[in-house]
């Protein structure tokens, strides 16, 4: 039988789903709706002079190569991104989880990282990384390998993927530590019994498990990746070298804001929120066939 919440007033449920409405309509509907609207106008600097263009926006879009290459940087850093802070956090997920003592402090320092601005994270991997001065970037060159994202655009790449993956593992570790908690201890202990190992628990009895769990980060991480990351390339690269770094995102502001030209802004704004629905709607649609739930 189906279980109905009965409010004893017509008006209540409407006054609470009020608020998030709100939130909805002023975040969402309305920036969503401007961004659609600007997107078939030309004005100038100072919004003095509107035309109507139509369509000319997105056309001059698809025919610049500069915006073609965009799509394939942010497709790398996208896939680099999701990739690395899904495993790295569920690494570090499957060592909390068998952590006794000590393990709420342990778990509060992997959290931590959550909390810093991406622009700040940005400009901690930037200084740990910087050719002149940084750490990491002298222990490099000991080891004999040239590093330099300063020139080097596969460098930049890693060097932002690396700070944007770090920046998303801490979120990452909550919901995988709490997947695993959930996972009844009862399974693993008669897996154990019957001779499966550590690998073989983890293939056949936790993974299927999480892939709940894993399909929703994947979502999450994905989106992020595509809306999320901007404070962290501005301050590690800003779109260089030869803007080998120059993200969907980035390439929004660049043009918008520095280029002034909010028509061809907007009208990128709306191509990678299209995009991020389809790819959605694409993961909801295949990937989750592969879930067990």
């Amino acid at each position: 039988m189906e279980k109905r919440a009965v409010f004893r007033s017509a008006w209540l449920p409407y006054a609470l789903l009020a608020p998030q409405l709100a939130v909805t309509l002023l975040f969402f509907i309305w920036p969503a709706a401007q961004a659609l609207f600007q997107s078939v106008l030309v004005e100038d600097a100072f919004g003095t002079r509107v035309e109507f263009v139509g369509i000319a926006n997105f056309r001059a879009l698809v025919a610049d190569p500069h915006y073609a290459q965009s799509f394939l940087t942010t497709a790398v850093f996208a896939l680099g991104v999701a990739a690395l802070s899904l495993a790295a956090a569920l690494a570090l997920a499957l060592l909390a989880h068998r952590v006794v003592r000590g393990a709420g402090v342990y778990r509060t320092f992997i959290i931590w990282p959550y909390a810093v601005a991406p622009a700040v994270a940005g400009v901690l991997w930037l200084f740990l990384f910087d050719p002149s001065v940084g750490t990491l970037a002298f222990a490099l060159k000991k080891l004999g390998i040239r590093w330099n994202p300063l020139l080097d655009g596969s460098q930049a790449m890693l060097l932002v993927v690396l700070a944007a993956a770090w920046k998303q593992v801490s979120y990452n570790f909550v919901f995988f530590l709490a997947g695993l908690q959930a996972i009844p201890r009862a399974l693993l202990e008669a897996a154990a019994i019957d001779g499966a190992g550590p690998a073989a628990r983890l293939r056949r009895i936790v993974l299927p498990l999480l892939s709940p769990t894993i399909f929703f980060l994947l979502v999450v991480n994905m989106i992020y990746a595509f809306f999320d990351t901007f404070g962290v390339v501005d301050a590690v690269t800003q779109g260089g070298p030869a803007r080998a770094t120059e993200v969907l995102v980035f390439k929004v502001f660049q043009d918008g804001f520095k280029g002034q030209d909010f028509g061809a802004a907007a009208a990128q704004s709306v191509i990678l929120m299209g995009i991020v629905i389809a790819l959605t709607v694409a993961q909801f649609r295949y990937v989750e066939r592969k879930v067990n739930y």
